[in-house]
């Protein structure tokens, strides 16, 4: 029987990683277990010939910071030097187009992402208007990553049919 994996972490790819762990710090409230890092480009260390597995050769240096959630959750912000900082929200493209994060204050997570150089992307909305409190909104970082915002739990908030 296949059992409900648990989710480990998300990788981000940010133009300026001091702006982007300043943000998230600040902003969303995760907490850095580890710095700003510069990692080189190699191909004898376990790390090196992972990125090489990964990114390809001459995939050059790169920063990386981890970030965690309150809930255990991972965030890698990587730096990459041929970073394209006009990223372009292209939700047909097949890949990821978004995260979620829950707060039961939207309403001032909202608020404190705009004043901190994100966008909202919508109106703030309930799934059951007038008849139970859950809320939604979709905003962007700083960098252009969009994500979106729970008042309530996923598994609540689905689990009577929101549409």
């Amino acid at each position: 029987m296949t059992y409900p994996k648990s989710f480990s972490h998300i990788g981000l790819s940010v133009p300026n990683i001091e702006k982007a762990v300043k943000f998230y710090t600040e902003v969303m409230g995760w907490y850095v277990v580890m710095n700003n890092t510069e990692v080189k480009e190699e191909n004898h260390s376990a790390i090196g010939i992972m990125c090489q597995d990964v990114f390809g050769e001459n995939h050059g240096d790169f920063k990386i910071a981890h970030l965690v959630t309150s809930n255990g959750i991972g965030i890698e912000l990587f730096e990459f030097k041929e970073n394209d900082e006009h990223f372009k929200f292209d939700y047909l493209k097949t890949g990821l187009f978004h995260f979620c994060v829950q707060d039961p204050d939207i309403e001032g997570l909202v608020q404190k992402i705009v004043e901190n150089g994100g966008k909202q992307r919508m109106p703030i909305r309930e799934y059951y208007p007038n008849e139970k409190p859950y809320k939604m909104c979709y905003v962007e970082d700083p960098f252009g990553i969009v994500f979106e915002i729970y008042t309530h739990s996923y598994e609540v908030t689905y689990s009577k049919g929101a549409y």
